[in-house]
């Protein structure tokens, strides 16, 4: 997504302030004043991007035109979206923030932290700060985006959604043309991506570029159209804008790109760009929701890798790995091939099979730890060959109307890449009870809409792992060693990821350093690492954000715990963390205080 506010969370309906009547007596004025405001921001996030709009299923009746759209990529569009996050900030300020109280506050709290750090931005780097500092990258562009969005959320059930979806391919091919001119721009303020980031986005530029009969761009408007019965050509429709518009568009990129390779660099910190330093420490904010600085995120990296270490190298003895550091043990466990499935279509399709059993599996016992649950379905689906060289697994939540399950998107390139033994981890946390639980039930939520639909990294990714040790906690890997490995292999990553992280963008680490480094805490193989490593050079800080917010949660809970006794109940702890929405980690603290207050009264 183009703007951090603008999560992977789909939702629907306007939501008055209804869940403040939970948490206190805040003065009618200024909650009413909020209220307005808050809807207000949601009509202008809807107006600034046609794919949210989307995304939501609300690319209907007032907002149909925007079914026909993409955001605005230009720097015109840039510096409007900047003019009004500024607007949106001096009109929350114009609320008396005192006069507010339970969850109107945190509502307020919430908006507060995104626009002013947002605004702080915007007005300090002349470069983007949105998520990375560079438009085009290996994962950086909408030649990343729009593919799969057109895919997978680009409903056709008319001849107007078929018309709207070739539309959107116009857009596509504008926005890339948009984006030449920003990368051209940012080169002129010494904003240029490191020599293998361009090389990795030259690269999936050339897998995206395929023959029209063969792009999932064209196919994709053929086959939805065919299974709605709409007569026409719509593949011959579509296949006349991708190569008469989007392949010249993507084209220009391609050698934009290669024309810079002379001016990049191998280093692979942004401490080299304007104001380096500075920006990093803006990305850590914004990414983390704290205010925890460089050497605090290296030196929590290097403590927790030390803990889990130490367990791991328990179980690697149950195992008979007597020999060598934990990551050298790992990377003898990827050397074995131990549960590693065949590199087929059929072994692929076995991987997703076992891991809906892994789903049913946990489903029964979520009860015992969570007191909602989601209404949403959950599904496991590969994702497309087409565009699995530079994609993540990732979780893309549902839509409002129900036409759109949440689906949990699994990267099957290489099933060397993805033994077993460390799957069910990675399900439970994009799926149940990571992911898909936290993202649905914040749709489901009783909440204003603009905070149904706003995502914060820190809490999201931060949830998502510690869902993972509620997990290990609930005695799931009971009796299997190498499962829990797997989780203990996950956690690694992303404690690895804090002392890369900060190694990378304020020790000044090359990119060969952090490979290493990365290595010998986790034992990734050599591709996957170097593919993490790349990730974390062009998107500062968010690599951070998992670990620092598994950290808060676990600290928030036993200080409930602590403060509660006897009256403590993970299942009223996971809802108020859970039913109150993403936020910044600063305000979760409030909440879990407001909880603990309800408690015990």
């Amino acid at each position: 997504m183009h703007n951090r506010r603008q999560l992977m969370i789909a939702a629907g309906g306007l939501a008055a302030l209804a869940a403040t009547r939970a948490y206190g007596q805040p003065a009618p004025g200024a909650e009413a004043q909020l209220t307005k405001l808050l809807d207000e921001i949601f009509q202008e996030t809807l107006d600034d991007s046609p794919e949210l709009v989307t995304s939501l299923g609300l690319d209907k009746g007032a907002r149909a035109g925007a079914k026909a759209r993409l955001h605005d990529a230009s720097l015109a569009g840039v510096e409007k979206r900047k003019a009004r996050t500024a607007d949106q900030l001096r009109r929350l300020k114009a609320i008396d923030r005192r006069r507010l109280g339970g969850m109107a506050a945190v509502n307020y709290d919430t908006l507060l932290f995104e626009l002013e750090t947002t605004d702080e931005g915007n007005r300090r780097f002349a470069y983007p700060t949105s998520n990375s500092p560079y438009v085009l990258a290996q994962i950086c562009g909408s030649w990343q985006e729009v593919p799969d969005f057109l895919d997978s959320q680009h409903t056709v059930e008319t001849r107007e959604d078929a018309e709207a979806y070739l539309a959107r391919l116009e857009a596509f091919a504008a926005n890339m043309d948009a984006e030449v001119e920003r990368v051209r721009r940012d080169v002129g303020l010494g904003v240029v991506p490191p020599d293998f980031a361009l090389t990795g986005a030259i690269a999936g530029m050339k897998v995206l570029r395929q023959p029209a009969d063969k792009s999932t761009l064209v196919t994709s408007l053929a086959t939805k159209a065919k299974a709605k019965g709409l007569s026409g050509d719509w593949q011959a429709a579509a296949a006349k804008v991708y190569e008469g518009k989007v392949v010249p568009a993507l084209d220009r990129q391609m050698a934009l790109l290669e024309s810079l390779k002379p001016k990049a660099t191998h280093d692979a910190g942004v401490w080299r760009l304007p104001d380096g330093e500075a920006y990093y420490a803006h990305m850590l904010k914004a990414q983390t929701t704290t205010t925890i600085s460089p050497a605090e995120v290296h030196k929590l990296g290097r403590d927790v890798t030390a803990e889990l270490s130490a367990r791991a190298d328990v179980l690697f003895k149950q195992l008979g790995y007597t020999k060598g550091t934990v990551g050298e043990r790992y990377i003898a466990l990827y050397e074995a091939k131990t549960g590693v499935y065949p590199n087929t279509d059929a072994g692929k399709a076995k991987i997703i099979a076992d891991l809906n059993e892994v789903v049913k599996k946990i489903t029964p016992r979520l009860p015992e730890q969570f007191g909602t649950l989601p209404k949403a379905p959950l599904e496991i689906r590969r994702i497309p060959p087409a565009t699995e060289g530079g994609s993540s697994t990732h979780y893309e939540g549902p839509s409002l109307d129900g036409s759109r399950p949440g689906v949990y998107w699994l990267n099957l390139r290489d099933t060397a890449e993805s033994p077993y033994w460390f799957l069910p981890t990675t399900t439970y946390h994009e799926g149940l009870p990571g992911h898909h639980m936290q993202i649905s039930m914040q749709l489901e939520a009783d909440l204003p809409m603009i905070r149904r639909v706003m995502g914060f990294g820190a809490y999201a990714e931060g949830w998502a792992l510690y869902s993972e040790q509620v997990v290990q906690e609930m005695g799931l890997y009971k009796g299997e060693p190498l499962n829990e490995l797997g989780y203990i292999h996950d956690a690694l990553l992303r404690s690895a990821r804090l002392v890369c992280d900060s190694g990378l963008h304020n020790l000044r680490w090359s990119r060969e350093k952090a490979i290493a480094e990365m290595r010998a805490i986790e034992g990734d193989p050599e591709p996957l690492a170097a593919q993490e490593i790349e990730r974390y050079s062009v998107w500062p800080g968010q690599a951070c954000s998992y670990m620092v917010g598994k950290v808060t949660i676990l600290r928030l809970r036993e200080k409930a715990k602590k403060e509660l006794g006897p009256k403590y109940d993970p299942r009223k702890f996971h809802d108020a963390v859970l039913l109150s929405g993403s936020m910044p980690l600063t305000a979760l603290e409030n909440v879990v205080d407001l909880y603990i207050a309800r408690e015990k009264a």
